[in-house]
């Protein structure tokens, strides 16, 4: 039986986490999302203060998405049905991985699920005919506090998958580039990121 695994990605306070599943002729059984291994990785536990739920059709993009620090917004994510390619951008200015990203697939399949630390900033494109994505938040929705980035800046360079058409909301469609976001001041600090982390965590 295989226990789960989790992977740090190569983006400071980003996890994978990847199941196990036991299944028979009946379905299957999961725990899509335990607070042990999660807490062991970021070094404190995730708050839950809001849970949701998109669902999307093929090629639907939403962000690049993230909040001011503190108290920002880390988010527990994984696709309970269908495909999406989730992707993580740095966005902590000085970070030594600043303006770097990566990208996860997650499915019904694998059910992978994504940690995403506060600071850092979050898109996904829909790759079946119809994706739903759940997600755990550790602060609720709050309009003030929340920017985006164009998720497809050049500057950023996101591989999004070929053959699919974006379909962007009018918000992300008018959102700025990584560096009119960095000019405007709207972008977290790395230190500012790492302080709030130490306070997470009780350091």
């Amino acid at each position: 039986m295989r226990s789960e695994q989790v992977r740090e990605l190569s983006i400071e306070g980003a996890w994978t986490f990847t199941p196990a599943v036991h299944a028979d002729e009946r379905g299957a059984f999961l725990e899509w999302y335990k607070a042990g291994p999660a807490t062991a990785a970021a070094g404190h536990p995730l708050r839950l203060a809001q849970a949701n739920c998109s669902v999307s059709r093929r090629g639907v993009l939403r962000g690049v998405h993230f909040a001011d620090v503190p108290p920002g917004q880390a988010k527990y994510v994984t696709c309970v049905s269908g495909e999406i390619l989730d992707v993580v951008v740095d966005l902590r200015v000085g970070s030594p991985a600043f303006g770097r990203w990566e990208s996860v697939p997650l499915d019904d399949r694998s059910r992978r699920g994504l940690y995403i630390a506060e600071g850092l900033g979050h898109a996904f494109m829909a790759l079946s005919d119809e994706a739903t994505v759940v997600y755990l938040c550790s602060e609720p929705y709050a309009p003030a506090r929340e920017h985006g980035i164009h998720p497809l800046d050049p500057e950023l360079g996101i591989a999004w998958p070929e053959g699919v058409d974006p379909l962007l909301s009018p918000k992300d469609a008018a959102a700025p580039t990584l560096a009119e976001a960095r000019a405007a001041g709207l972008l977290p600090h790395h230190a500012e990121c790492l302080a709030h982390y130490d306070k997470l965590r009780g350091t």
